[in-house]
This record gives C-alpha cells, sequence and structure tokens, in this order.
C-alpha cells in the first residue's frame, strides 16, 4: 500500500526569526504608543498628580489617538502606503495633519486649566513634529526611534535613574528599524539623539519658563 509522506515543514531560519521580531518591535513600539506614554506621565510633573492624570489622557487623544485615527483613514484610502509611513514623500503631509490635531488639542487643554507640565509637553511635541516634517522632506530621520527615546528619557527625568532599563528598549526599537531596512543606521541614531535633546530638551526648558 503506498502511503504519502508529507514534508517536514523546515524550522525558520535566523534572518527569518529576526525579522519576525523586528516587526512585533516595531508594531508595539510604533510613535503612536509611545508618545501616549509621555502624554499620560505629563502631569506628573506638575502639583496635583496624581488626581490630575485625565489632563494627559485629554492630551493622549488629540495628540496621539486621533492622529493615529486619521493615518489609518488616510491608509485605508489609498493615500499613505501604510501606518508606518515607509515613503518618504508622505511624511511630511501625514506630519503636518498630526501638528494641526496637537494644536486643536493644545486650545482644549489651555481652556481647561490643564497643569503647566502637559501644556509645555504639547508645546514641545509640536515644535519636534515639526522640525521632523521638515527635515522628512529630505531625509527620512526615524520617527520610531524619535518617540521611543523621548518617552523613555522623560521617564527618568520623572522617576528616576531606576527605570535606566527602558533604554534597552530604545537600542532593540533601533535595531529592529535598522533590521526591517526602513532606515539607516544614522536614521536610527539621529532619531534617537533627537528625542531625548529635541524633545525632551524644549520640555524641561518651557516647564523653567512657566
Amino acid at each position: 500500500m503506498l502511503t504519502s509522506h508529507r514534508p517536514t515543514p523546515s524550522a525558520p531560519s535566523p534572518q527569518g526569526r529576526a525579522t519576525a521580531v523586528a516587526r512585533a518591535l516595531s508594531e508595539v513600539f510604533q510613535p503612536p504608543f509611545t508618545i501616549a506614554v509621555q502624554l499620560l506621565l505629563s502631569p506628573a510633573a506638575s502639583p496635583g498628580w496624581p488626581g490630575t492624570w485625565w489632563y494627559g489622557a485629554v492630551a493622549l487623544l488629540f495628540t496621539s489617538v486621533l492622529p493615529f485615527v486619521v493615518l489609518l483613514a488616510l491608509v485605508r484610502a489609498g493615500k499613505v502606503v501604510d501606518h508606518h509611513v515607509s515613503k518618504r514623500s508622505q511624511r511630511a503631509p501625514v506630519l503636518a495633519m498630526a501638528i494641526v490635531c496637537v494644536l486643536l488639542g493644545l486650545g482644549v487643554l489651555v481652556w481647561a486649566g490643564a497643569p503647566h507640565s502637559v501644556v509645555a509637553m504639547v508645546l514641545a511635541l509640536i515644535a519636534g513634529i515639526a522640525v521632523l516634517a521638515i527635515v522628512s522632506i529630505w531625509w527620512k530621520v526615524s520617527g520610531h526611534a524619535a518617540a521611543v527615546s523621548s518617552a523613555a528619557v522623560s521617564v527618568l527625568v520623572l522617576f528616576g535613574s531606576a527605570w535606566w532599563p527602558l533604554l534597552l528598549v530604545v537600542l532593540a526599537v533601533g535595531w529592529a528599524r535598522v533590521v526591517l531596512r526602513a532606515h539607516t543606521l544614522a536614521q536610527v541614531v539621529t532619531g534617537a539623539l533627537f528625542g531625548p535633546i529635541v524633545i525632551v530638551g524644549l520640555w524641561q526648558a518651557f516647564l523653567e519658563v512657566g
């Protein structure tokens, strides 16, 4: 009697496993999610925390959730190639859309009397997004690296050096973007430096002004 033997599926190659891990990291730590951490925790830098947490949630709605929903709608309509905005020519318009959403949220926060640290964070993000939008016209700086490094350093500023392991997440996300060939190493390093220096730096400067 003839018997059929199904071929044994080959184990995934190390390169295939690395790509799968890199894709997972890129999805989990994409900018809207990591920026959300900054916004939710930003009230902690002003008196009244944790009772003021909901101001961070309002900032999150306009600065992260709303732009991401609009972005997904643009992807669905075929106006943007994917939710990572992999095509460089599409990044500036998408970032400009995000700025409009953030400005709307800023108006709501000021009207509601939000803590200064929340308003300062939103202003810092507006400035950071604007700079990235301009630079992206010529060079594709890693938004993933900028956002995750900014969030990690913000947590360190707020809660102390015990949270230093978050910096390992920055390294992991940067590795993922290079493995996926979404960015060069230089673009990832630039993004990782941009987040703490520009966004967190501006946040601290705006806090001191207030």
